[in-house]
């Protein structure tokens, strides 16, 4: 004979001890499968358990309402929302290439880093990196020689531009001065003179790409910096999945460091158009590539699980990863039938993104399921009782 379950919480201190959340709910099952019992306690108020057949047959599991409320369990109607496809791969959160800036020397010489600068240290536009020296150095300092190649030919043109408009110069003469002092003006670089090598961008120093004191040529890249606004994901797809590739749109991840799933279009995330000959660092796989805005949750180098999704033709019933009670290898969820009444139904999962699940069968749209508090509905289900001032949610 089946049974209904029927919790009741009333009073401060309960008659018997009751296990700690840790332990398995399923060794409280008292073994009264097929028989009607009822149990009553009613000197000492406090939790009364009964069981007895239901009129439709099913298992029913009796949670009063501010109970419920209480433990947080909450529910929600089936809908049917747009169908996807996901395939779960592996992939790894990097810097942007748009976001990434090269700090370079702006003259030859040897490198002074300026005092606190190094990797992770946040720069401005503009800052001050690095200052290049070739005091001491055999040659000299080139810029140096430019600066006054530049001043004479200054001299050259300021001298012959009166003349010219007199008529005593010629105008070829005139203009073949104006080129010389034109082509050592470019010659000559005001930021080389300074030997500062600056931030192009605001952000962080992610690398320092020479050490103190090393010579360098002008042009030498010296630091990296990058703004950390936008982070890019590529992941890895096995090739058996190609004919998928052009389907996805979307992903959801979750980091290594995380429990948490997060969808790539919460970030204004955007697939990067790949090619199916694109070579990855894995042979045997593709790789797709995502963009999206970096809000503090992810990090460079990171390793992540990726859903990679896309959508599909159809509806399907679509519920909250946390409304599934895995229970002895199968999947349930509990539909409530009324204001005290819960049902265990078994369900079968079509597909999962890390977030939500696709259900296949053992719902229809209408139906009321707990999405929030599925544990505590369990608990009530496994020992008959809810233990007072616990939380599993």
């Amino acid at each position: 004979m089946k049974k209904i379950y029927s919790l009741l919480i009333a009073g401060a201190t309960a008659v018997y001890m009751l296990p700690s959340c840790s332990h398995d709910h399923s060794s409280h099952d008292h073994g009264n499968e097929g028989e009607h019992t009822e149990t009553h306690n009613e000197h000492d108020g406090h939790a009364h358990q009964t069981t007895e057949e239901s009129a439709d047959g099913a298992d029913e599991i009796i949670l009063k309402p501010e109970t419920a409320a209480r433990f947080g369990v909450a529910t929600d109607t089936v809908s049917l929302k747009p169908a996807w496809r996901t395939i779960k791969v592996t992939g790894q959160i990097i810097s942007s290439p748009s976001d990434a800036s090269v700090v370079t020397a702006p003259t030859s010489g040897i490198v002074s880093f300026v005092p606190g600068i190094t990797t992770g240290y946040q720069v401005k536009s503009g800052a001050p990196i690095a200052r290049i020296s070739s005091k001491g150095l055999t040659g000299g300092d080139p810029n140096e020689s430019a600066r006054a190649s530049m001043e004479a030919a200054k001299r050259e043109l300021d001298r012959i531009a009166p003349l010219h408009q007199e008529g005593i110069v010629s105008t070829r003469e005139y203009n073949a001065a104006l080129a010389a002092y034109d082509a050592a003006r470019a010659a000559y670089s005001g930021q080389a003179a300074s030997g500062t090598a600056s931030a192009t961008t605001s952000g962080a120093i992610t690398s320092l790409l020479v050490s103190q004191g090393q010579y360098v040529d002008a042009g030498a890249p010296i630091a990296t910096v990058s703004s950390n606004t936008r982070l890019t994901l590529q992941a890895d797809l096995p090739e058996k999945y190609l004919n998928f590739l052009p389907l996805i749109d979307d992903a959801n991840i979750r980091l290594s460091y995380s429990d948490t799933t997060i969808p790539l279009s919460s970030l204004n995330g955007k697939r990067i158009t790949t090619s199916a000959a694109a070579s990855s660092t894995l042979p045997g796989y593709i790789p797709v590539v995502f963009t999206f805005d970096n809000n503090g949750t992810a990090i460079s180098g990171a390793m992540t699980e990726v859903y990679l999704k896309a959508g599909i033709p159809g509806e399907s019933v679509v519920l909250p990863l946390e409304a599934i009670s895995e229970q002895q290898g199968r999947n349930f969820v509990y539909v409530k039938v009324d204001d005290h009444g819960y049902v265990k139904t078994p369900v079968e999962i079509a597909g999962r993104d890390g977030q939500d699940v696709i259900i296949s069968s053992g719902l229809t749209p209408g139906d009321q399921v707990v999405t929030h508090g599925a544990s505590i509905v369990r608990m009530a289900e496994t020992s008959g009782v809810v233990p007072e001032g616990h939380h599993h949610h």
